[in-house]
């Protein structure tokens, strides 16, 4: 009955956007701007720019979300993460009304909703670690040929075939700064600066600049392309002390869903107090607020290190 309920209200909803000449992106996009649009008042907007008032967990998400995409060139994908967070929310609330359980229906509404976002975090977590890889090599052997013949733009053409993307096309386009359009090397720095994302890169940046106008601070280059080897060594320690822990969580979470089919085999009268009874019903929303609210605390806390200055 409940399956026959939610397909017709799955046809009366399909019936409004064909007849009112909606499109499905077109709403994600504005629920989503609706929801993740800065504070209309001045004291909202002072409290959060001076972190009084922390934003909620859902507008962090958005943000973060909208800037990861962006960093890795992928921007053009966020009506599509929105729009498969909306049509996840609708599989999650389905889910949960086919089983007759209307306290399960927000948690696996809300949770399913996170799940494109939690998996761009993660896609978050390689870039990072490949960009910090592809810049310890590159700014090395950079500075190796800088410390050598105190020019930066022949210590970049000098390696420029040694690099790969996206630091490649970063120095490339620095490097047609300098040659095409403004032989300011200063100023083709402070351009280069924000292209990548990674707080030793500008520092690196930083005091290159400042060797262009005193060549006796080239030796301080050398300590900083040694931080991101530092920081490899350490994010490499914490991924072994995390792996663990990351793969017993994600047997627990196993356990616990499995365990729910399994009692039907086990015994009948269990699984039916468990999914028919009202305390039955509560105990299985319990569970799945347990098991998203920790999925979201382990992404947080398994992200790797950063140096910050």
């Amino acid at each position: 009955m409940n399956f026959i309920l939610l397909l017709a209200c799955m046809g009366f909803i399909t019936g409004l956007f064909v007849l009112l000449k909606i499109s499905p992106m077109d709403m994600t996009q504005s629920i989503f701007k609706a929801l993740s649009e800065k504070p209309q008042t001045l004291k909202d907007s002072l409290n959060e720019s001076t972190k009084r008032k922390k934003q909620s967990y859902f507008k962090r998400e958005i943000a973060e979300t909208k800037a990861i995409l962006e960093m890795t060139g992928r921007s053009h994908k966020f009506p599509l993460i929105t729009a498969l967070s909306m049509f996840l929310f609708v599989v999650g609330a389905s889910l949960a009304i086919m089983m007759g359980n209307w306290f399960l229906a927000p948690v696996l509404a809300i949770g399913f909703m996170f799940l494109p976002f939690w998996y761009v975090r993660l896609t978050q977590t390689h870039f990072k670690k490949d960009i910090s890889s592809e810049l310890e090599t590159a700014l090395s052997i950079i500075t190796t040929g800088y410390l050598r013949t105190e020019n930066i733009m022949t210590a970049v053409e000098e390696n420029i075939a040694y690099l790969n993307p996206p630091v490649l096309s970063v120095l490339k386009s620095f490097l047609y700064q300098i040659k095409m359009v403004n032989p300011d090397i200063i100023s083709a720095l402070q351009e280069m600066k924000p292209k990548i994302d990674n707080p030793v890169f500008r520092e690196w940046v930083d005091a290159v600049i400042l060797c262009q106008s005193d060549r006796s601070l080239k030796s301080t280059l050398t300590p900083i392309t040694t931080k991101l080897s530092d920081m490899r060594i350490v994010n490499g320690e914490l991924e072994t002390l995390v792996t663990a822990p990351r793969q017993e969580f994600l047997t627990m979470v196993a356990l616990v869903v499995c365990n729910i089919p399994l009692l039907y085999f086990l015994n009948s009268d269990w699984y039916h107090t468990l999914m028919f009874t009202v305390a039955g019903q509560i105990v299985l929303a319990i569970c799945g607020t347990a098991i998203f609210v920790s999925t979201a605390f382990v992404i947080k806390l398994t992200q790797p290190i950063e140096y910050k200055r």
